[in-house]
């Protein structure tokens, strides 16, 4: 059993899937992985910003690999395709992280039955479908899953942030990430016996560069509604990640992070 510090954040000999690895959240998820000593894979859509980002992590940290393959976690034959890609690159994954994200900003007046059921579609389904299909890799491997989820996952926007703004949190987005969330407990439980260790992480807010810069009275609000008084930053999410998928947090699952400023205490 390690009682090193150090060695048990260690990923050596580790082979991380970072689905969304190269989007602005999980890219430093996948970096912060990369730096303990895993190999990793970035998988997405878009295969050519999964490759660059791959070739960066190469570069980064001398030693480790990294490979791209493509995934789109709304269709069902591309999850099979992507594991079987996996297996062939590297023999297996022992660590799984859900960071592939795609939604359509609405409000309650605007979004309709296609925006809901799109949302729905990737934020949740994609994630059990995409976990469904990595069980048995991770049964073999005694591996860890690592779900984003989002503190609009457990508490509500608050529609005074976004009133008179370019900027909505649709309905759909926070019921599919509480269901991230109780999906996370719910696997925690029922691959306990193989050995796989399930958390979430759920940040807030982490809005994108462009919207910092573009509409900072907007990002005065979100900043103002943490005891911290200021957004996050991607980086900030490192931390958590590499304590959750490795020996350092053996003995945490079931447990949902918030990474949050503090946003949800008050």
């Amino acid at each position: 059993m390690l009682k090193n510090l150090p060695k048990s954040f260690s990923l050596l000999d580790k082979t991380a899937l970072v689905t969304g690895g190269a989007g602005y959240l999980g890219s430093d998820i996948a970096d912060a992985l990369a730096e303990q000593g895993a190999d990793i894979i970035i998988a997405s859509r878009d295969i050519e910003k999964c490759a660059e980002k791959a070739k960066k992590i190469e570069q980064d940290f001398p030693g480790r690999t990294a490979h791209a393959v493509k995934l789109d976690i709304s269709d069902r034959e591309s999850i099979t395709d992507a594991i079987e890609r996996c297996k062939e690159l590297t023999d297996g994954f022992d660590i799984l992280v859900m960071c592939a994200w795609s939604g359509r900003k609405n409000t309650w007046e605007s979004i309709n039955d296609d925006d809901w059921d799109y949302d729905i579609e990737i934020c949740l389904n994609g994630v059990f479908r995409t976990i469904k299909a990595a069980t048995p890799t991770l049964q073999e491997s005694k591996g860890v899953i690592l779900n984003i989820g989002s503190m609009y996952g457990h508490v509500a926007p608050d529609w005074r942030i976004y009133e008179n703004t370019p900027h909505a949190n649709p309905p759909s987005y926070g019921a599919a990430k509480a269901g991230v969330i109780q999906f996370t407990k719910y696997l925690s439980s029922f691959l306990a016996p193989d050995g796989i260790r399930v958390n979430c992480i759920s940040p807030g807010a982490f809005p994108f560069p462009n919207v910092v810069e573009e509409h900072p009275e907007f990002i005065d609000r979100l900043g103002a509604k943490t005891p911290m008084g200021r957004i996050g930053y991607p980086h900030e999410l490192k931390g958590a990640a590499a304590l959750l998928c490795s020996d350092a947090g053996s003995y945490i699952t079931g447990q949902n992070i918030c990474i949050d400023g503090g946003w949800a205490v008050w």
